[in-house]
This record gives C-alpha cells, structure tokens and sequence, in this order.
C-alpha cells in the first residue's frame, strides 16, 4: 500500500501506536507525506509524533473527523489506513478529501455497517480491503519482493526503526494475546519459538 502514496499527499493511520501503524507512519514520512494518527492515550501520541506524525488525534477525547477537516482546511486526507472497519466505515469516508483510498486492513470495530454510498460516489473514494490470509503464496512472495525493493533499503539506512514492546516465548503466547487485546502495547508483540 505505501508504494500507492505520494509526496505531499496526506494519509491517516488509525492506530497509529500499533506495530503496522508505526511502521506505516516512519514509511510515509520517507515518501514525503503529511502523517495524521489516531491513538487512545498522550503517551501513545508522544510516540506517534517521535517517530514523524504530523498531527496526532486521541480518539477517546476529539473526534478525528472534525481534526481532520479542521487541518486539511475541510478537504479531508487523501488516504486512509484503517484498522477498525465498520466502527469507523462513515466517518472515514467523511475524512477523504475527493478521490481519496480508504484501505481497510483490520476488522477490530466489527465487520458489518451501514453506510451511505452516494458518498462514494460524491468524492470519487476508493475502498480496498486488504489481508495476508487469503492470499496465495505466489502473491505473498510478490509482495515480500516488493517491501524488499521499495520498503527494506529504508530500514536498513535507519530511517525507518522497528519498534518491539515485548518478546513472548511460544509457551507464552496466551499471555501475549492477552496484552495485545489489552491495547498498552507500543509498537510490535513478537513470539519467539
């Protein structure tokens, strides 16, 4: 999906202190792009915007839609990275500027809504729903190819930092979930068989 932004363009990560969402924001700051982010405490935020955010929302307190507008001087982003999906369907199409990419990758705030599709048609939005568990592994190697070509050089320069917030041995990976639902974590939870 970074491959899809371009310089100047403005994106929005929905959890942004998460493992794919601080990795999402270092990349786009890479690619010259202004970094909105969503997190549910200041500490989380203070993270987001060390690692480059350019605006960082609490969800729990201000309400991302009117942030968004308000920044964007009532445009909205160009692009979306959503972790929620239907918890937050209509009022990310309220966040898209026109012919903004709403790119869905998470089912966290349930998978069934209601919504209104003349928004769609209104702004001219794109909506892709994206995973790596249907994907064959043909298409799973292209696109390790692709982050190898177009996303790893940065990692290996230093511009872009893995964030790991605990290593569970395998034994442990209840207690692994466990955090991981409890939604403290900063960054990436990793198993180590």
């Amino acid at each position: 999906m970074t491959s899809r932004l371009s310089a100047g363009e403005t994106f929005l990560v929905h959890g942004g202190s998460s493992g794919i969402g601080t990795f999402a924001i270092q990349i786009a700051k890479v690619r010259g792009v202004k970094v909105f982010v969503t997190a549910g405490s200041e500490e989380k935020l203070a993270v987001c915007k060390e690692l480059g955010a350019d605006v960082c929302i609490n969800y729990k307190t201000e309400d991302f839609v009117a942030r968004v507008k308000e920044e964007t001087g009532g445009k909205g982003v160009d692009v979306i990275l959503d972790c929620m999906g239907a918890a937050y369907f209509q009022r990310n199409l309220d966040s898209l500027n026109f012919d903004g990419r709403l790119h869905i990758i998470g089912l966290m705030g349930g998978a069934v809504t209601e919504f209104n599709l003349g928004s769609l048609f209104a702004k001219r939005l794109t909506v892709q729903a994206t995973g790596l568990r249907m994907r064959s592994p043909e298409n799973k190697a292209e696109i390790v190819n692709e982050v190898e070509k177009n996303v790893w050089p940065a990692v290996v320069a230093g511009k872009v930092k893995l964030l790991v917030y605990k290593q569970f041995p395998l034994s442990e990976a209840a207690e692994a979930h466990r955090l991981m639902e409890s939604s403290q974590h900063i960054g990436k939870i990793l198993l180590i068989p």
